[in-house]
C-alpha cells in the first residue's frame, strides 16, 4: 500500500464520539476528513470537513465517501459488513470487512479466540430449541448473550438454571445466542493493539477496568494497576488475536481476570475503545493517532505513557443527579482539580446510560492521581471506586 500523506482525506463510517476523536487526531496531523452517518447532529459530523448524511448501505452515500476519501475506517463494530465490502473494493479499508464480520458475531468471535490459542469462558451456541435442550449442566449458572448487536450490558441476562435459561431465551426473542459459563471474576482488563498492513504491531499498556451496570465506569492505567505477568500475558494474547485476523487498524481485546489470577478473553472491539481514551492525555501517541497511522500506512511507533492516569466515564445520569430536570454537572469545580482533562462529545441532550464524555486525571504519582480522581467522582456524584 502506498503511504497516504497528510493533505489527503480520510473517511470514517459512523459519526459517534469515537469518530469525533478520530477526526480530531486526523486533522491535527493535517488530513481532511469525511464522515458518513445518517444523524444530522452526529458528534463527528459536527467537526468533520465533510458530513455525508445517508444510511450506511445507501449506494450514493458510499459512492460519495469513496470519491472524497483516500482510505476509510469505521468507528463502531455494527457498521454493516457489506458496506465495508463495497468500500474495500475501491479504497483501502481498515479494519476490513472480514474482521468486522467476526467481531459482529459472538459465536464466530469465540471460535476465532480458540483458533488463536487464547482461552475464553466455556460456552455453547443456542440457535434452536434443540441447542437449548442440549446445554450441559456444567455451563450453569451462566450468562446468555445475543450473538449479534449486544453491547454495554445490553442483550444479555444471567441465568441460574434451565428454567431461567428458557425464560431468558424467550425474552431475547429466541434469536441466536451464546451461553457462557459464569466464572469467579476478580477484575476486568483490556489491551489496545494497532497493526499495520505490513504486520508491524504496537500496543498501549493494559488497562484495569471497573464496570457498573454493564457499562465501563473507571479505567486505571499505571504499572501497579495490574501484576506485570498479567499485563504481559494480556498483551501477548491480544497480539495473537490481531495476528490471526490479519488485522489492520486499532483493536481492543477485553479480558476477565479470574480469582486465581488467570485470564480468559471476553470479547473484542474492532476500533478504538472507551478504556483507551486516557491515551489522549497520558501518552505521547493516542489510540486515535494510531488509528490514523494504521489507516494511512504511516509508521507505527510504540506509544509512551508519560503520566499515571485514571479515566472516569461520564454517563447521562450525571445530568439528572438533582432530579428529573436535565442539568449540567459543575464542570467549573471539576476543572479546578489539578490534572483534570474534560472531554465532552458534543451530544445535544443527555439520557441515562448515554455516554456523554469522559474525564481523565493525570499527575506525577499514582497516589496523587487516585486522590484527585476520587475527589472528581465525589463532585460528580459518581460514588467511590
Amino acid at each position: 500500500m502506498t503511504v497516504i500523506l497528510p493533505g489527503a482525506t480520510l473517511g470514517v463510517m459512523g459519526g459517534g464520539q469515537l469518530g469525533r476523536m478520530f477526526v480530531h487526531a486526523a486533522q491535527r496531523l493535517g488530513y481532511f476528513t469525511a464522515v458518513l452517518d445518517p444523524d444530522p447532529a452526529s458528534p463527528a459530523g459536527w467537526v468533520s470537513h465533510y458530513h455525508i448524511q445517508t444510511p450506511y448501505l445507501d449506494e450514493q452515500g458510499l459512492a460519495q465517501l469513496m470519491q472524497r476519501s483516500a482510505a476509510i475506517t469505521t468507528e463502531f463494530e455494527n457498521v454493516p459488513a457489506p458496506a465495508l465490502v463495497t468500500l474495500g473494493a475501491h479504497r483501502p479499508v481498515a479494519p476490513g470487512a472480514a474482521a468486522v464480520a467476526i467481531a459482529q458475531d459472538r459465536g464466530r468471535e469465540k471460535a476465532h479466540f480458540t483458533r488463536c490459542g487464547v482461552p475464553c469462558a466455556p460456552y455453547a451456541l443456542v440457535e434452536t430449541a434443540q441447542h437449548l435442550a442440549a446445554v450441559g449442566e456444567q455451563l450453569l449458572p451462566g450468562v446468555l448473550k445475543t450473538a449479534r448487536l449486544g453491547y454495554d450490558g445490553k442483550g444479555q441476562q444471567r441465568v441460574k438454571n434451565r428454567q431461567e435459561l428458557q425464560a431468558a431465551w424467550d425474552e431475547l426473542g429466541r434469536v441466536p445466542c451464546v451461553l457462557e459459563k459464569l466464572l469467579p471474576l476478580a477484575a476486568e482488563c483490556s489491551v489496545l493493539v494497532a497493526r499495520g498492513r505490513d504486520g508491524q504491531m504496537v500496543h498501549l499498556p493494559a488497562q484495569l477496568n471497573r464496570h457498573r451496570g454493564g457499562i465501563l465506569a473507571v479505567s486505571e492505567i499505571y504499572p501497579e494497576s495490574l501484576p506485570a505477568a498479567q499485563s504481559r500475558h494480556a498483551i501477548a494474547a491480544a497480539k495473537a488475536i490481531a495476528e490471526g485476523l490479519d488485522y489492520v487498524g486499532v483493536l481492543c481485546i477485553e479480558f476477565f481476570v479470574l480469582a486465581d489470577g488467570s485470564l480468559v478473553v471476553n470479547e473484542m472491539a474492532p476500533r478504538p475503545h472507551n478504556s483507551g481514551h486516557y491515551s489522549v492525555d497520558a501518552c505521547d501517541i493516542s489510540q486515535f493517532e494510531l488509528q490514523v497511522r494504521a489507516l494511512a500506512g504511516l509508521p507505527l511507533v510504540m506509544p509512551r505513557q508519560h503520566s499515571p492516569a485514571i479515566m472516569l466515564n461520564l454517563l447521562g445520569d450525571l445530568w439528572f443527579a438533582q432530579g428529573d430536570a436535565e442539568r449540567a454537572p459543575a464542570w467549573d469545580r471539576v476543572l479546578a482539580l489539578p490534572g483534570a482533562h474534560l472531554h465532552l462529545y458534543g451530544k445535544l441532550s443527555a439520557r441515562r446510560g448515554r455516554k456523554m464524555g469522559h474525564l481523565t486525571i493525570t499527575g506525577p504519582s499514582v497516589d496523587t492521581v487516585r486522590a484527585t480522581a476520587l475527589k472528581a467522582a465525589e463532585l460528580l456524584g459518581m460514588g467511590p471506586f
